[in-house]
């Protein structure tokens, strides 16, 4: 069940791909700090360095914020529903529904990325209507372009999004995958 104002469901359990995509959980707060904490993860992602269990808290409390707002999703991603190996994001913003996802060190070169972003787009058209699910990356951040590519998205022939964040700037291309 959801809320009033939100389109996200208060509880969600997503599989497939060989994957469970489930909420965050209390028991999650330990296990996420040798996730997100990592100089890819700082350099790539908003996410805060260093990442430890405060950070952790903080993260669980932001995902259940958003999520009540209706504005995003967080879901950890997994093998089999139980221990996280990254995360995988949903949000819906003026601009178009949005994806995004952080894998843990020592779980990547498994094609989580890629079918973590699968499931959550499929989720996206289904449950969400979105008539387009988009990426925003960073051409250099070979890793995540592989993963856009190996998940379906084309690059988008849209302007870069410029900014500036954790003290350098940023050019993000917007990598686009359309229902059907």
């Amino acid at each position: 069940m959801s809320s009033a104002t939100s389109p996200f469901p208060e509880r969600i359990r997503l599989a497939g791909e060989g994957l469970v995509l489930r909420d965050w959980t209390e028991t999650d707060l330990p296990a996420m700090p040798a996730l997100f904490d990592h100089p890819d993860i700082a350099y790539w992602t908003p996410l805060v360095s260093p990442f430890d269990e405060q950070a952790a808290r903080a993260r669980l409390d932001k995902d259940r914020r958003l999520r009540a707002e209706g504005t995003a999703m967080l879901l950890a991603v997994t093998a089999d529903g139980g221990a996280p190996l990254g995360e995988v994001m949903v949000r819906r913003a003026p601009e178009g529904t949005e994806l995004g996802y952080a894998i843990g060190p020592a779980h990547r070169r498994r094609g989580l990325a890629a079918r973590a972003v699968r499931v959550m787009a499929a989720y996206a058209f289904e449950q969400l209507g979105a008539e387009r699910v988009i990426l925003e990356l960073e051409a250099e951040n070979t890793a995540s372009v592989a993963v856009a590519t190996k998940a379906g998205f084309s690059l988008l022939d849209v302007p870069l999004i410029t900014g500036e964040e954790k003290g350098r700037p940023f050019a993000l291309q917007t990598w686009g995958l359309d229902r059907g």
